[in-house]
């Protein structure tokens, strides 16, 4: 059976160009000049799209993907989509990858290892090209494996050593917490600290800690409590602290946005002001962070550049290659919880 007239234009545009069938195939499906550029000069796509021009060629997805096994799909595993700051992560995923000519769909894991198995048993069944993974744990065990598998990934938000990642410098967030925290004269510091198996956990209380020692502030390990990075989290390791009775912390750094809402209902039973009896940081500087009552000094992380550059570090695993962990950097917003400091 032959292959149709689609394929021998193809191979038509490929000899008159002098490039490959497969380079003129990604050259004409790539959504933007961007893409396409990731396959062959300007000067080649120039001639490729002329060329395919005065053929009348239109590309059919459905014959490449039959053609070459391939899919042009990502899959994404994250804790919970509901999470602002995953969702706009994803959505910087979803926008890279369209531009790159594939299609993305997320599973939720809800940070359970039998969760993750199973979405990335769902993810390769669907012949994914690649996953990225939002909720990796830091020992790497559940990565070591699922590469065993032969599947192709790439990191975004949580960093584990010896994959590739990008992620927000995490260490770096919490130390400019810290130094702020050390001009405001309070010296009680505490720490929502989220999760303990998240490098986002680990490296922002770690930046803290480190920046107040330096500025001669101790955060004793009492202080320091973990818990989910969501308001019903933030509020219960919020009263874990106020439980062990004064004197309460006068500051407290919560490691996501949504633990130091949390934080504040907490507070608020307590009849405790922010920030004239605590002030108080948050982490990702979400939307909600400078509409609430009182405006919440947080740490802002680059969270849609994260997903674009995570998906343009997937499709460098996917060419062979084996890219160093990229770190973006964070910046403080001062507001009003840590005024009159």
């Amino acid at each position: 059976m032959g292959r149709g007239p689609q394929h021998s234009t193809l191979l038509m545009i490929a000899q008159e160009t002098g490039v490959s069938a497969s380079t003129v195939s990604r050259v004409l499906n790539a959504k933007t000049d961007e893409a396409a550029r990731r396959w062959a000069s300007a000067e080649t796509i120039r001639r490729v799209r002329e060329t395919a021009a005065e053929h009348a060629y239109t590309p059919n997805p459905q014959a490449v993907s039959l053609r070459t096994r391939r899919s042009n799909f990502i899959g994404m595993v994250v804790p919970r989509l509901q999470d602002y700051v995953l969702a706009t992560i994803h959505e910087g995923v979803d926008e890279a990858a369209t531009a790159y000519g594939y299609a993305t769909f997320a599973a939720n894991s809800l940070d359970d290892r039998g969760r993750q198995e199973r979405a990335v048993d769902l993810l390769q069944s669907r012949r994914v090209e690649g996953i990225i993974f939002g909720d990796a744990f830091y020992d790497g065990e559940f990565l070591a494996h699922v590469q065993r598998r032969g599947a192709k990934f790439a990191l975004v938000s949580r960093r584990v050593p010896g994959f590739p990642s990008v992620t927000c410098n995490d260490e770096l967030g919490g130390r400019l917490a810290g130094e702020h925290l050390a001009t405001t004269g309070r010296s009680r510091v505490a720490v929502l600290a989220g999760q303990p198996y998240a490098s986002t956990s680990i490296d922002r209380t770690n930046g803290l800690v480190s920046a107040l020692a330096e500025a001669g502030i101790e955060v004793p390990r009492s202080r320091i409590v973990h818990g989910p990075f969501d308001a019903q989290g933030g509020r219960a390791a919020t009263e874990q602290l106020l439980a062990q009775g004064p004197p309460y912390p006068d500051a407290i750094f919560a490691t996501n946005d949504f633990a130091a809402i949390g934080a504040m209902g907490a507070l608020r039973d307590r009849n405790l002001s922010v920030p004239e009896d605590l002030v108080l940081i948050g982490y990702n500087d979400t939307a909600l962070a400078a509409e609430l009552p009182t405006a919440l000094t947080s740490v802002r992380s680059p969270m849609r550049e994260m997903g674009h550059q995570g998906l343009q570090m997937l499709l460098r695993v996917l060419d062979g290659e084996n890219p160093e962990p990229v770190q973006l950097d964070p910046t403080l917003v001062i507001r009003e919880s840590t005024a009159g400091g």
